[in-house]
């Protein structure tokens, strides 16, 4: 009789699978934590973005935050966007390129002067062509909302004018896009979403303008909030194998191809040797926009010292096991003194992985929230704007 056979086998895998359900149940799948000072903005998520108070259900399979984000490129699906390019000047004499998601066909907004829009943040090296940024014009397009992507100086194709890219601290160009976006469309509710450090970049920008923006309200997803912990974390071995050192050589990518234009103020040479993300930032980045030190531009890239100053509504995503955005850096008492901002942190999801499902292709935690907080602002949002 074989080792199945006999039961012994069977009543082997089944005990074991019942006690990994119950692990699962009982340390896994969990309420994500709602942190917001404002009672009013709670009720208001709690109502219309009920997702941030309902269980948390990671891929059974693949919950923890390493794997959720090594996976999720690999795993979801990309839907089909076609996208208007548009190729705007900057007061430098550079360019930005924006990826436009009209959406004409909208049957809930048919006017687009006031088509609600949503100006999208990708990440680092992100472009409008990637998994996460597809699934959140997706979730849009089913609501009728217009979409936008600014894409960072020399990602997506076009150009560099000007030997300048772009940096989590620099808000210029976020700037530029926004008034320029706003100015297309003034009848048309507008609000923007980040991820990664597009988000950094968003909160940045946020801290400095208050409620000086023509912007509703912001969504900001996995967010590195303190620089200085994110690349110690990213330095950690098996963190620097897995993520620090491609992300290295995906930044060394985006700028080799303007090498021409970039060797008249910087040793390329000495750039694309780089092995880390500190080591490009200290002979690129922070030099590039004229700091004295890269702690200088770690420390003014850092979201969490503009928090207080941010004046219009926003909700933050984080996962506590994300590596780059430890969770002893998430600045969870300095977002209790802003009425203003609510912070949604969940045990699993690392980062932008927040994966649920068996088998995950379509959508995933991350794109749930986006979705119905987006919703929240353009149709329900003036319970809270007079907070």
């Amino acid at each position: 009789v074989g080792f199945f056979g006999s039961g012994v086998g069977l009543s082997l895998v089944l005990g074991f699978g019942v006690a990994y359900a119950c692990y699962y149940l009982n340390s896994i799948a969990k309420k994500p934590q709602l942190v917001a000072s404002n009672d009013r903005f709670c009720r208001f998520l709690e109502e219309y973005c009920p997702v941030v108070t309902e269980t948390y259900y990671p891929t059974i399979w693949c919950w923890e935050g390493r794997v959720q984000t090594l996976l999720r490129p690999f795993i979801t699906s990309r839907p089909q966007v076609q996208y208007r390019n548009e190729l705007i000047k900057t007061a430098d004499g550079g360019q930005i390129s924006l990826d436009w998601f009209d959406n004409n066909d909208s049957s809930y907004y048919p006017d687009a002067s006031t088509r609600p829009t949503v100006l999208l943040l990708p990440g680092l090296t992100g472009t409008s062509r990637e998994s996460y940024i597809l699934h959140m014009i997706h979730q849009s397009e089913t609501l009728g909302y217009r979409c936008v992507v600014f894409n960072n100086r020399g990602i997506a194709g076009e150009e560099l004018l000007t030997p300048r890219t772009y940096c989590a601290a620099n808000t210029e160009d976020l700037e530029a896009v926004i008034h320029h976006v706003h100015s297309l469309h003034p009848s048309a509710p507008f609000m923007a979403a980040g991820v990664s450090m597009g988000g950094m970049l968003l909160l940045n920008y946020l801290g400095k303008t208050g409620r000086d923006t023509p912007l509703m309200a912001a969504a900001i997803f996995s967010a590195g909030w303190n620089v200085f912990e994110s690349v110690e974390s990213l330095e950690k071995p098996l963190n620097w194998l897995l993520f620090n050192y491609y992300l290295t050589t995906c930044l060394q990518s985006s700028i080799s191809r303007h090498r021409q234009m970039l060797e008249k103020l910087f040793d390329m040479d000495l750039v694309m040797k780089a092995r880390t993300v500190r080591e490009f930032d200290k002979q690129f980045t922070s030099v590039m926009f004229g700091y004295r030190s890269i702690d200088d531009y770690y420390e003014d890239a850092s979201p969490c010292r503009k928090l207080k100053s941010v004046g219009i509504p926003v909700l933050c995503l984080n996962s506590v096991d994300d590596v780059f955005s430890p969770a002893h850096a998430i600045p969870v008492e300095t977002a209790k003194q802003n009425a203003n901002v609510a912070l949604v942190l969940t045990s699993c999801g690392g980062h932008i992985g927040f994966l649920e499902g068996i088998w995950p292709r379509k959508c995933t935690y991350m794109d749930r929230v986006f979705k119905q907080f987006v919703q929240a602002v353009f149709e329900h949002g003036n319970k809270i704007f007079s907070m």
